[in-house]
């Protein structure tokens, strides 16, 4: 296994932050069937964070720097919690680069154009 370590502080080009595509689904456990109101509040939270969001079917993807999403993503959890959630399972993909800066947008219009 090899691990890599970024120090967020001092990226290769310069900047102090680090930005980040995720693509996050929260699923609140023992709660029934619908789970709608824990997506609206997670929302919420996402939006008030002043992240640029993207609700699409079975999740969000969010643009952002790296330590604004995950204490987004970490306020998600305490809400949802606070909302009688016994238990929250949560899948988080992600993706970084330092070459150049891509957004949500710049990576659907690079597939579209070569369909």
């Amino acid at each position: 296994m090899i691990v890599a370590l970024v120090d967020t502080g001092n990226l290769c080009d310069g900047r102090k932050e680090m930005k980040v595509l995720v693509d996050l689904c929260v699923v609140p456990l023992g709660v029934g069937v619908s789970v709608s109101s824990y997506v609206a509040a997670c929302e919420k939270v996402l939006v008030e964070a002043g992240l640029k969001v993207a609700l699409h079917s079975y999740g969000t993807n969010i643009e952002g720097e790296w330590d604004e999403v995950f204490a987004a993503v970490k306020r998600c959890h305490e809400v949802v919690h606070g909302m009688g959630a016994p238990r929250i399972t949560t899948t988080i993909k992600l993706g970084t680069r330092t070459d150049r800066d891509q957004s949500m947008e710049d990576k659907i219009r690079s597939v579209r154009e070569k369909m």
